[in-house]
């Protein structure tokens, strides 16, 4: 990418200029360097991405294609996903500050979305239904909604806007995605590649813009059938108000602050890798960062001795060296959000063992030194509210019912981690624990195979699996009299 490339709303599948003629700057976080200007949508290109989504979904090319065809258009998209994989890398790694080592991981498991779904597309049916009258056929149809909205945030444009799009098209709906502003790039060349990939025009658009405008101006549209989510609750609440008010379906993917459980049992040096992977990992800018860590009071000390020793060793630097363990976080304001919840936290009596210093990172961008909270209950605002950076919480607990209490005290429900040797245990906690995703000895293990749904104010609906058909499925029941017998009178009695 050249150093300041103007981009395009991608709409009806061409380069379409903001109607405003207005655009914003993207920036590379690690540099503060300016990496592209970016068109700034609002509710005149929102109109005609609608528009344009409607027209391909009522285009008999697209609506009249084949299960089994779309599934080819599905995997094609896949393939060309890997075909452009250091380059989607780069990209992502240059506009959000992720590794590009994690990226790279990323993109090699990304094209398997669209493979599960190509897959899945001609496996999708209803169902024969027995009645009372053997003359009567009952059987019900999976249908596309229609045009589908889809928002997604700046930490994993690509997976998370895959997520949402795969889906969707998989069983016939088309697609309008407002990215995050802070990352627009690589969501626009996912629309341009699935273009290439031989979907139709207006079958999957993109608008870029701020979420006040164009977000705004995409919730509102009377023309969707449904908005896909992911980002945070306050957020997440105003769409779901929203939608209800119309009646339409909303799946919402919001925040989290998951607890990361550690038994006197456990493998000590795995649960330390655990907790480090589950809370540093993409700098701590995932939903489901393991950000609170119960650990049981006679293994506490050697835990927390294990996970600050890695943290004060964590590289930080230039996210696109390989030798680079923690990159920036997104933009400055994140950062800024970041250290003032540490400052909070401090205040509240909380006492920062390592990290809790803002730095630059020796490139002049918005970096966050691994952090580990002390000292904490749940009582705390840097324990209760979702931080999403590199900020680690670790608390004592001494008996199980009195951790499945204390993990279960929050508002969120997205993930929860079990580090235990005892299969009993493990499956009680499994089954007691207020959370969509639980992991048992591991943490961050993901698959577009295994369904995710947040529980609480971690969000409504569920993505990824078979499960996530429903979500982009309207059900219809069908009834067909096979008789060829006149229609009885309704007001004669029948003997």
């Amino acid at each position: 990418m050249s150093e300041l490339t103007t981009l395009q709303h991608f709409i009806g599948g061409t380069w379409v200029e903001p109607a405003s003629g207005d655009y914003f700057t993207s920036t590379n976080p690690a540099t503060r360097q300016v990496l592209y200007r970016a068109a700034r949508g609002d509710a005149a290109d929102v109109e005609r991405a609608v528009a344009a989504a409607r027209e391909a979904f009522e285009d008999p090319r697209w609506r009249d294609l084949s299960q089994t065809r779309r599934g080819h258009l599905l995997r094609r998209l896949g393939d060309l996903i890997a075909e452009n994989a250091e380059e989607l890398a780069h990209m992502e790694t240059r506009d959000n500050g992720k590794l590009l080592r994690e990226m790279r991981g990323q993109l090699a498991t990304l094209p398997e979305y669209y493979h599960y779904y190509a897959g899945l597309a001609d496996k999708i049916h209803g169902d024969f239904l027995p009645t009372s009258d053997r003359q009567v056929l009952n059987y019900t149809a999976r249908e596309p909604l229609g045009v589908v909205g889809a928002i997604t945030p700046w930490n994993s444009p690509l997976t998370l806007t895959s997520s949402k799009l795969a889906p969707a098209l998989c069983v016939g709906n088309t697609v309008v995605v407002k990215p995050s502003e802070h990352t627009s790039a690589t969501v626009l060349k996912l629309a341009e590649l699935a273009l290439a990939a031989g979907f139709p025009p207006g079958a999957v658009n993109v608008v870029t813009g701020f979420g006040a405008e164009a977000g705004q101006a995409l919730v509102d549209h009377r023309g969707l059938a449904k908005i896909s989510f992911t980002g945070s609750t306050a957020t997440g609440s105003r769409i779901a108000a929203a939608t209800a008010s119309r009646f339409i379906g909303s799946t919402l993917e919001l925040g989290g602050k998951s607890p990361n459980i550690v038994f006197e049992d456990a493998n000590i040096p795995n649960a330390a890798m655990g907790v480090v992977a589950g809370i540093f990992a993409a700098a701590g800018q995932t939903c489901i960062a393991g950000s609170r860590v119960f650990a049981h009071r006679s293994v506490y000390d050697e835990l927390l001795e294990r996970v600050c020793e890695r943290a004060k060793t964590i590289r930080i630097g230039d996210p696109l060296r390989d030798t680079t363990e923690l990159g920036p976080l997104a933009f400055e304001g994140q950062r800024d959000k970041v250290a003032e919840y540490v400052d909070l936290g401090r205040g509240e009596g909380a006492r920062v063992l390592t990290g809790g210093t803002p730095t630059d990172g020796g490139l002049g961008g918005y970096f966050y030194e691994p952090t580990v909270l002390v000292d904490v209950d749940n009582s705390m605002r840097v324990v209760r509210e979702e931080i999403f950076g590199p900020v680690l919480a670790i608390m004592p607990f001494d008996t199980e019912e009195e951790v499945v209490r204390l993990a279960n005290d929050t508002e969120y429900g997205l993930a929860a981690g079990v580090w235990t040797q005892n299969l009993a245990r493990a499956h009680r906690m499994a089954a007691r624990l207020d959370a969509g995703t639980v992991w048992v000895n591991t943490y961050r293990a993901m698959s577009p195979m295994s369904p995710r749904q947040g529980f609480k104010s971690s969000g409504v609906g569920v993505e990824h699996g078979t499960e996530t058909i429903k979500e982009y499925t309207r059900l219809k029941s069908v009834w067909i009299n096979t008789s060829e017998e006149p229609v009885a009178d309704p007001f004669v009695m029948r003997s």
